[in-house]
C-alpha cells in the first residue's frame, strides 16, 4: 500500500483530500512542502504525498510510478496503467479512512506524477473533483470526465517539452473536459510561484461551496 508524508488538516476533521504525486527519481518529500501554503486556502484538507510504488530503476535512490528504461509507447502505456491502479487504490483507502468520497478529492502531480494523476483521475469511475498536472503530458487518449483539470508547464522545460501540455489541453477540451492552463515564460522543469498561486486558486474554486 502506498504511503508518504502528510500534512493537515489545519482545522477540524478532514473534508477534502489532496494527493500530491512526485516526479521520477524523487519521493513524497519532494512535494509535501506545497501543503502548508495551500492549507491556508483549504484548512480542512488533508494533504498526502505518497511515495511511488517502485524503486527508481535508473539510480540507486528515489521512486518511480513506472519505468522509463524502455520508452516505447506501448511500454509507457502499460506502466502508467499499473501505476494508475495503485494510485486509485490509495485514493479509495484514504477516502475510507476519512469518510470522504471522490468528489472530495484533488489529485496533483509533477512530471511523471502529473502523467500518472491525469491518467488515473480521468479514468476513475467516480471522478475526483480536480486534477492538477504540472510539467507533464497526456499518456493515452483523452477521455471524458467531470473532473476539473489545471495544466501548468514551463515554456523552457528541457525535460518534458511544453508541447506535451499544449497537446493535452487541446485533447482534453475536445473530449469535453473543463481545463485551465498556464504556460510560464522562462521556466524550466519545475514549479514557480505563479504556478503555486494558481494551484491554490484552482483548488479554492474547485471546492467552492464545500469548505
Amino acid at each position: 500500500m502506498l504511503d508518504g508524508p502528510r500534512f493537515g488538516p489545519r482545522e477540524g476533521a478532514a473534508r477534502q483530500l489532496v494527493v500530491l504525486c512526485h516526479g521520477v527519481g524523487a519521493d513524497g518529500h519532494d512535494l509535501i512542502d506545497l501543503a502548508p501554503g495551500w492549507a491556508a486556502i483549504l484548512p480542512h484538507a488533508v494533504f498526502v504525498a505518497p511515495d511511488a510504488p517502485e524503486a527508481y530503476d535508473m539510480a540507486p535512490f528515489g521512486r518511480q510510478w513506472f519505468s522509463l528504461s524502455d520508452r516505447a509507447p506501448a511500454r509507457i502505456a502499460a506502466g502508467v496503467a499499473v501505476a494508475a491502479e495503485a494510485l486509485a487504490g490509495f485514493v479509495d483507502a484514504e477516502c475510507a479512512k476519512f469518510g470522504l468520497t471522490h468528489d472530495d478529492v484533488a489529485l496533483m502531480g509533477f512530471s511523471q506524477g502529473a502523467m500518472t494523476s491525469l491518467y488515473a483521475g480521468l479514468r476513475m469511475a467516480a471522478p475526483p473533483r480536480a486534477i492538477m498536472a504540472y510539467s507533464g503530458r497526456l499518456i493515452g487518449p483523452a477521455v471524458a470526465s467531470a473532473a476539473k483539470v489545471l495544466l501548468v508547464h514551463g515554456e523552457d522545460d528541457p525535460v518534458v517539452p511544453v508541447a506535451g501540455t499544449h497537446e493535452a489541453e487541446a485533447a482534453l477540451r475536445a473530449a469535453g473536459v473543463a481545463v485551465e492552463a498556464l504556460y510560464c515564460p522562462k521556466l524550466g522543469h519545475g514549479i514557480d510561484h505563479a504556478g503555486i498561486a494558481l494551484g491554490g486558486m484552482f483548488l479554492q474554486k474547485a471546492f467552492a461551496g464545500g469548505l
